[in-house]
């Protein structure tokens, strides 16, 4: 007796996690023939909504142009970089640009600050670029949990190194940007500021639920990350949830040591 045909069944997508910003099959090269350099080299990643996401590896692995390609800030040689539902690629330079200033805010090593104007004005520079007023509201709470509220009529020379990159992150989470990016931000400050900046990050995270990527050496600045992505070579090797400093140490330390 011949059996009945099953009924075909329904390809099954499978849907991918959400997330801030996503990476697929990135890679980036500079140059060409013997001095081609190979920076990313098809990198993968999912960086969470509403977490902090720290990224490590040694000098060259490709952490700052992984950033830089997640940031919009350079386009990779192949791959697509997807900010929620808006792949990257598909931009012209205007529209990325246009992008970055709404949806993207970004705190750097060197600050970044405009020394003519004030630290009031340096903070909703990217709304006035933007033709955009900023929600008071928003702003008097940023300003009042980074502690800037007297400050604001001062220029980057009459503040201190800590005050100034205080202003970066202001300046950052002021437009409600769906990520923030910050390349080494303690790098420039003592021990004693850089705890306090990171402090204020990861409240930032908790607080006003951005979501945070930030590049770092340093493994003491990692640890107040939800997860640490280790790059080496251009690719993602290693990644640690809630990490703790032995934990980092430990993966750093077989980093260095390279494969067995």
């Amino acid at each position: 007796m011949t059996k009945p045909a099953s009924p075909p069944r329904e390809r099954q997508e499978t849907a991918l996690p959400p997330a801030a910003v996503r990476a697929i099959g990135l890679s980036k090269a500079y140059g060409s023939g013997p001095a081609r350099v190979v920076a990313l080299d098809t990198v993968d990643v999912a960086i969470p909504t509403g977490q902090f996401t720290a990224v490590m590896g040694p000098s060259g692995s490709g952490k700052s142009t992984l950033m830089h390609c997640l940031a919009g800030l350079d386009r990779p040689s192949s791959g697509s970089v997807q900010l929620g539902d808006v792949a990257l690629d598909t931009l012209s330079d205007a529209a990325l640009t246009d992008l970055r200033r709404r949806e993207i805010g970004f705190v750097f090593q060197s600050f970044n600050l405009i020394p003519t104007l004030t630290a009031a004005e340096n903070i909703t520079l990217p709304l006035t670029l933007g033709g955009r007023r900023p929600d008071r509201a928003l702003l008097t709470s940023i300003v009042a949990a980074l502690g800037l509220a007297d400050r604001l009529g001062h220029r980057p020379a009459e503040l201190s190194g800590g005050q100034q990159q205080r202003v970066a992150l202001a300046r950052a989470l002021v437009t409600q940007p769906r990520i923030v990016f910050a390349d080494e931000p303690t790098g420039s400050l003592d021990s004693r500021t850089g705890a306090e900046l990171l402090r204020l990050m990861r409240r930032s995270v908790d607080e006003f639920g951005r979501t945070v990527v930030m590049v770092t050496h340093d493994p003491s600045a990692a640890v107040i990350a939800d997860q640490v992505l280790f790059l080496a070579d251009g690719r993602l090797v290693a990644e640690l949830v809630a990490p703790s400093l032995e934990a980092v140490l430990e993966r750093l330390a077989a980093l260095d040591r390279g494969p067995a």
